[in-house]
This record gives structure tokens, C-alpha cells and sequence, in this order.
């Protein structure tokens, strides 16, 4: 048996949490949460994640972007991915990508994923694209 990987969520959106957690636990995955970039980073230096969520628009508009460039400062932000979970591009209009390296050096992430995202999706996501591993 293989150690559980580990997912952090920090979104301050607490009924999103809710929706998540739970369903990444179930799935076998050891997820742990924080709801804005300070405890954000927090969990990421004592939590050492295997993956990382990121909401873009938290406590200020680009609290999420300042935090992945934190994260992506650090020996071990620079080994995982650490992906931006947003609903920015709805609201604004403004497209994000990360399909080439200069986009994901902008936007210090390594993947982008469009809210809403239901939980299945988000574990399937983590199972094919993160992790690829197959899922029962």
C-alpha cells in the first residue's frame, strides 16, 4: 500500500471546502484546507502537499497569484504542481492559460482549472492528469 498522496485546497470558499474534502478523502487522498494565502502558506510549509489547489480571488483579486509565487519560491513549491482553481475567467472575461512555459512563469502555476468544478471532476483530475493512476 502506497502513502495516501497529499492535496491542499485553499479556497475561502468554505461551502466549496465542504464539497471537496470529503469526496478527495474518500477517493484516498489525504486533503488538508486553508481558507486564504496567510494560512495558505502556512499549511503548504508544514503540510509539504504533493499538490496544490489555489483559488485566484480571495482575501484581495490576486491573493492567489501572490501566494503560488510564494510557494513556487521554495525548494519544494518548485517539485509539485500547484494549480489555480478560479472563476475569474467568468467574471471577467480575462482568459487564463498555462499552455506554454512563458504563461505558466506569469502566472507562477502549473496548471489552471475554471470553477465550478464538481468534486468528481476534481478527483478524476487529480487521478489522470496528477497522479495517473486509474481509478477503480
Amino acid at each position: 500500500m502506497t502513502m495516501n498522496k497529499k492535496v491542499l485546497i485553499v479556497d475561502d470558499d468554505v461551502d466549496l471546502i465542504q464539497m471537496y474534502q470529503p469526496v478527495l478523502v474518500k477517493a484516498g487522498y489525504e486533503c488538508q484546507v486553508a481558507y486564504d494565502a496567510n494560512e495558505g502558506m502556512q499549511a503548504f510549509e508544514q503540510f509539504l502537499p504533493d499538490v496544490m489547489f489555489v483559488d485566484l480571488n480571495m482575501e484581495h483579486f490576486d491573493s492567489g497569484f501572490l501566494l503560488c509565487h510564494k510557494v513556487k519560491q521554495t525548494e519544494h513549491g518548485k517539485e509539485i504542481p500547484v494549480i489555480i482553481m478560479t472563476a475569474a475567467g467568468h467574471e471577467t472575461g480575462i482568459r487564463f492559460s498555462t499552455k506554454t512555459e512563458e504563461e505558466k512563469q506569469w502566472i507562477k502555476a502549473d496548471d489552471y482549472l475554471e470553477k465550478p468544478i464538481s468534486a468528481r471532476d476534481l478527483v478524476q483530475y487529480l487521478n489522470e492528469k496528477i497522479f495517473k493512476q486509474h481509478a477503480d
